[in-house]
């Protein structure tokens, strides 16, 4: 079977989650939300191995944990597998899940930013307090991340911690994550008296969806089992590009938004229209 045929026969993710208006308000309000079951088990099943093969072949990492910075143990993380399988494509670009972006944040319509696979190896490091947003040369506050396991996750792993309610800071500090963002920011959470919120145990095929701006973290993956998580960033449709104000943004910049600059619409061909509601309804 080629991988065209391979392809089509993954289910396809275009059906309608409905959200409730008390689930916008909750993401609104604390910058986080868990939804579960936006992907059933059979669909789940069909794309881990895709997702985890595409991993497995796109991963650089050839240094033991114990030999790896902060950074380095928290995750084997690969971008754009979009662009590297059209299998992956079909979940990445999945219909369904950027309408609940989109419902979440009140906008017409989402573009994809880019997915993230974030595979945490069996005895790796936590991941520390960080905002992603602090990456992104956009000045806007309708970003957000859709976080799935791919695989079950135990209390004993668990899912991220959010600091509730820390979205609405905007932009806090430019460290980027690591030891020193860990520290600070915990100071920051504890000094300001933020909720820190953790859903504990999830289902493949559930969701967390947080805020560009959410203060969030991860613990450590004290199993002898892979915990394997793909992510999906959405940026509003409609947002320009920001003047870059660090080394993070210009590399952004280049990565993510290719021959575009400040003030461009944030539409590059890296960054495909994939749900409007002006025009799918």
């Amino acid at each position: 079977m080629s991988a065209d045929e391979q392809t089509a026969l993954l289910p396809a993710l275009d059906s309608h989650y409905e959200i409730t208006k008390a689930q916008v308000e909750d993401y609104q309000e604390k910058g986080h939300v868990l939804l579960r079951g936006i992907a059933a088990p059979n669909e789940v099943a069909a794309y881990e191995p895709v997702i985890s093969d595409c991993v497995k072949r796109l991963n650089n990492h050839n240094k033991p944990l114990e030999e790896r910075d902060t950074y380095g143990k928290a995750f084997i993380q690969i971008g754009n597998l979009w662009k590297h399988s059209e299998a992956v494509a079909k979940f990445s670009l999945a219909r369904r899940f950027a309408r609940i972006a989109a419902d979440l944040m009140g906008v017409d319509g989402v573009r994809m930013y880019h997915d993230q696979a974030l595979y945490k190896e069996p005895h790796g490091g936590h991941t520390p307090w960080h905002q992603d947003q602090i990456y992104w040369p956009l000045d806007t506050d309708k970003t957000i991340t859709l976080w799935m396991p791919l695989v079950p996750i135990s209390e004993e792993i668990g899912s991220m911690t959010f600091a509730s309610g820390s979205h609405k800071k905007g932009f806090i500090n430019r460290m980027v994550i690591s030891d020193e963002s860990h520290k600070t920011l915990a100071q920051y959470i504890d000094g300001k008296g933020f909720e820190q919120w953790t859903y504990g145990a999830m289902a493949a095929g559930d969701a967390t969806f947080h805020s560009g701006w959410t203060v969030h973290s991860a613990p450590g993956n004290p199993t002898d089992h892979m915990r394997k998580v793909m992510t999906i960033i959405y940026i509003a449709d409609g947002l320009r590009i920001a003047e870059p104000q660090s080394n993070s943004h210009r590399s952004d910049l280049a990565s993510w938004f290719p021959g575009l600059g400040p003030g461009d619409l944030a539409a590059s061909p890296l960054n495909p229209l994939l749900y409007s509601r002006s025009q799918n309804g």
